[in-house]
């Protein structure tokens, strides 16, 4: 694959958008997305930029970033998730096009937050 951002490198785009979010600073979260930026993960699937910033919102995750991943257009980070919380180790591969995330995958472990809703 080749790497398709012409602004910064798909890893610098991603930790960027990991802080924003980390700062609870939305606007600038929502910058480093696509208009039809595509969300996939254990709990449902979101299809937009602005659908997913809204639960990004409500939501109000604080990641702490592990390990870093990158190859051309992809990166991949492990983590730390504080979710209202209930700390959860996961797993997210985003996708950089034209210097911004396109995609996110989200894989983790959803049992603690289905028990904590019961």
């Amino acid at each position: 694959m080749k790497n398709n951002t012409d602004k910064q490198p798909a890893k610098e785009v991603v930790l960027a958008f990991i802080d924003a979010l980390n700062k609870e600073d939305f606007t600038a979260a929502g910058n480093y997305l696509t208009d039809d930026m595509t969300f996939k993960g254990v709990l449902g699937s979101r299809d937009g930029a602005h659908a997913y910033m809204k639960d990004m919102q409500q939501m109000k995750l604080k990641y702490d970033v592990k390990k870093v991943i990158a190859e051309d257009s992809d990166v991949c980070l492990f983590y730390d998730l504080d979710m209202s919380g209930t700390n959860i180790f996961g797993c997210g591969w985003y996708h950089v096009k034209d210097g911004k995330i396109n995609s996110l995958n989200v894989l983790f472990d959803p049992r603690p937050i289905l028990e904590k809703a019961k």
